[in-house]
């Protein structure tokens, strides 16, 4: 098999990142429509993640959120997004790189997307800069390759006969 100059792997795994993103901003914008509410996991030692020590000693490798009823604050940029919540009745700020991301599933239509954060295609150091900056709304786009494997599996989501 020849090799793979074209990196369809990252392509499309950046892609699929996209729609998350999209999905994120026109919720950021309008709202939840109808019953869509989404479990995002992500993992919370990657660059970039922002969460308070706290939750950090609770989830020290992997996290997941729910937006459904009360959150706040939801703001979208190219590379990541923040969001309000409350844990154990404390407002949290958590800040989350869309190459941190797991997982996202919507219950409400069964449709979810997996993730290998470890394979993002864009460097640590453009992450962390991004979110740094998410509260100001700046952007930045400059996607970097990075050699590995891209893995984006839709099995475990599918529905069952």
């Amino acid at each position: 098999m020849a090799e793979d100059y074209l990196r369809y792997d990252i392509l499309a795994q950046e892609a699929l990142r996209g729609v998350v993103r999209k999905v994120l901003a026109e919720v950021s914008r309008t709202g939840l429509p109808g019953d869509h509410h989404f479990f995002i996991s992500f993992a919370t030692r990657a660059p970039g993640v922002r969460i308070s020590e706290e939750l950090l000693k609770q989830y020290d490798k992997e996290m997941t959120i729910v937006l459904q009823n009360q959150y706040w604050d939801l703001k979208v940029t190219e590379s990541a997004f923040e969001v309000g919540l409350s844990f154990n009745g404390q407002p949290e700020i958590l800040v989350i790189p869309f190459s941190a991301i797991k997982g996202f599933f919507d219950p409400s239509v069964q449709f979810g997307l997996q993730f290998d954060p470890a394979t993002a295609g864009r460097d640590d150091g453009e992450a962390a800069a991004d979110a740094a900056t998410i509260a100001a709304a700046e952007t930045s786009d400059t996607p970097a390759e990075q050699p590995g494997e891209k893995v984006v599996s839709l099995d475990a989501f599918r529905k069952k006969p």
